[in-house]
């Protein structure tokens, strides 16, 4: 019989976090890769598929990869070079669509980047095909990425976050499971040491 460790249980703990995560609704976003072809030109195509709940899209270079979500409030971008995958910090990110361009805000805490304009928010926001132009300067390094944000006429943008109910749900029914587990192996031992007197 396996013993439950406590490796264990934190592993049992995660693994119904990760399931309760997968039960979130889902549907459908497309983005443009960004990759570049031979003469140095943007390569469109479908990369990504995300829940309505939560808008992703994911873009790259040769030199950097973005991957972002729309939000209620913020347009979120995790940077990182394509080759490592090592995070790309404190640098600075434009995002042009159409006439509308604003800078991204960077958050140290958890090395982020946030455009919080309202006016691009609500562009976004809007069903169809929005391209984007993501300029990325880093150091001494500059590279221009593009995006597509593809909104389904029956998409929406949550006004609140449901895949943090799920998330949180999960999480509940993951410390519960956790519980129950530990009590089972107290209850398991006790057993044990009253049998070893008997």
């Amino acid at each position: 019989m396996m013993k439950l460790t406590l490796p264990i249980l934190h592993w049992l703990g995660r693994l119904m976090l990760a399931f309760g995560l997968c039960l979130a609704p889902t549907g459908t976003l497309l983005a443009s890769p960004g990759a570049h072809g031979p003469n140095g030109e943007h390569l469109d195509g479908p990369v990504a598929m995300a829940s309505a709940a939560e808008l992703r899209f994911e873009t790259h270079s040769e030199l950097f990869e973005i991957v972002g979500r729309l939000e209620p409030a913020a347009l979120v971008f995790y940077v990182s070079r394509y080759e490592s995958n090592q995070p790309v910090l404190d640098a600075k990110l434009e995002v042009e669509l159409g006439a509308l361009k604003a800078m991204a805000a960077y958050l140290a805490a958890d090395g982020s980047y946030q455009v919080t304009d309202k006016a691009l928010l609500a562009e976004l926001s809007k069903p169809g095909r929005h391209a984007m132009v993501l300029t990325l300067l880093a150091g001494s390094e500059s590279d221009l990425l593009d995006a597509t944000l593809t909104i389904a006429s029956a998409a929406k943008v949550p006004a609140g976050s449901a895949w943090r109910s799920a998330a949180g749900l999960a999480a509940l029914l993951a410390v519960l499971l956790c519980a129950a587990l530990l009590l089972w192996r107290r209850r398991s031992r006790r057993l044990q040491r009253s049998g070893a007197f008997l």
